[in-house]
């Protein structure tokens, strides 16, 4: 399994940078992973053979072990984007595979980044059985 995370917007906050490497380094144990800054959505490689996941707004909110079952079962190749300040555009959107939300509020594009890598991450462990996320 590959999983690229790839976001808009540079990252500026140094803590934020640290949390979100901290957790490709963990879900590196579990598969290829990669997190990357593209400029924009025109930017990010083709999902051609990819299921690509949009975090939006109006996407799907779903727990942890849904998550877990969500890449159980995508057993390919999966991309998470996460938009810059405007989101994504409508045709975009609907090119999608899914959509998903990490809550009603709004986050910041750092924040959401290390957000939805932890949960990746705690995605793996439930999966192995793993007592991290007890």
């Amino acid at each position: 399994m590959k999983i690229h995370l790839y976001y808009i917007g540079k990252p500026r906050s140094r803590e934020a940078n640290l949390l979100a490497d901290e957790y490709a380094k963990r879900i590196g144990h579990f598969c290829r992973f990669e997190m990357v800054e593209v400029k924009n959505e025109k930017a990010m490689p083709s999902a051609a053979k990819a299921f690509r996941v949009l975090l939006d707004p109006a996407g799907r909110m779903m727990t942890s072990e849904g998550l877990a079952e969500l890449l159980e079962a995508k057993s390919g190749e999966i991309q998470f984007c996460i938009g810059g300040a405007d989101g994504f555009s409508d045709t975009f959107r609907t090119e999608a595979d899914a959509l998903l939300s990490l809550s009603k509020m709004t986050l910041p594009h750092e924040l959401a980044r290390v957000v939805l890598a932890e949960q990746v991450y705690r995605a793996f462990t439930i999966l192995r059985n793993h007592p991290y996320p007890r």
